[in-house]
């Protein structure tokens, strides 16, 4: 698998995305995966918020951007653990680097971002396989430091199913799939970079074992990547959180 961090200009509010694409990417091979940060994506939608010194604007600003959240008291560093479009993150994804005194948050639709850019590589660039991410930095548990992340993505089988075929040993596989998405997003953020690389696209090219598709995703494709609450391992600590809701 190969890897290539893209340097843009700085994304200023309302610039065109695609035409930032344009610029900063002369060729695109084939079955190519193209990562891209959510803060550029959050950037051209201008989905800044200034801040106007209110200790609490930040967490109300989180409560009306999560679908649930804990109260931030229940942190040491007064964070709060959020639910958004299904993904656990800090802070409903909002951020305050790269964003001069203000809090950038999350493209309004992650979903249709993705799916009009992955349609516009396909034209542009002549295309016919061809996959597109929307990346965040996520914590992870029990862990120092940040990971990339897939909020969204287009044109590719996001899960990589073993179910029903056998392991080294002839024994069955009934649960084991892989996140193809979530992989392939993390592995291109760590070459694209968390500061001031300027390098807020990454390319993922020579990937094995990967199934790309001609529509965007449908809902039930959507759905097929979402594990209730009360089914997932972290269950016994999901369930047990102080979740509010507005």
């Amino acid at each position: 698998m190969k890897i290539t961090a893209i340097k843009t200009p700085i994304v200023q509010p309302n610039d065109d995305l695609k035409e930032v694409i344009k610029n900063s990417i002369d060729h695109l091979a084939e079955r190519s995966v193209v990562v891209i940060a959510s803060k550029i994506f959050s950037t051209s939608e201008n989905r800044f918020v200034e801040k106007n010194g209110d200790p609490n604007q930040k967490i109300d600003l989180i409560k009306s951007e999560a679908d649930k959240f804990t109260d931030p008291h229940s942190s040491k560093y007064n964070l709060m653990m959020t639910i958004k479009g299904n993904i656990l993150f800090v802070n409903a994804g909002i951020d305050e680097s790269n964003a001069n005194n203000q809090f950038i948050l999350w493209p309004a639709d992650p979903q249709q971002s993705v799916n009009e850019i992955w349609e516009f590589l396909k034209e542009e660039y002549n295309l016919k396989e061809v996959g597109v991410t929307m990346s965040d930095s996520a914590s992870q548990m029990l862990n120092w430091g940040v990971v990339g992340r897939a909020i969204a993505y287009c044109g590719f089988n996001p899960l990589r199913s073993y179910v029903g075929t056998k392991d080294l040993f002839g024994k069955e596989m009934k649960m084991e799939k892989t996140n193809v998405m979530q992989s392939l997003t993390d592995a291109a953020v760590l070459e694209m970079g968390e500061g001031a690389e300027q390098t807020p696209i990454g390319i993922v090219e020579d990937i094995s074992n990967i199934e790309f598709q001609d529509h965007v995703p449908t809902k039930q494709e959507l759905d097929n990547l979402k594990i209730n609450i009360e089914d997932d391992a972290f269950a016994p600590i999901l369930t047990t959180a102080e979740w509010k809701t507005n």
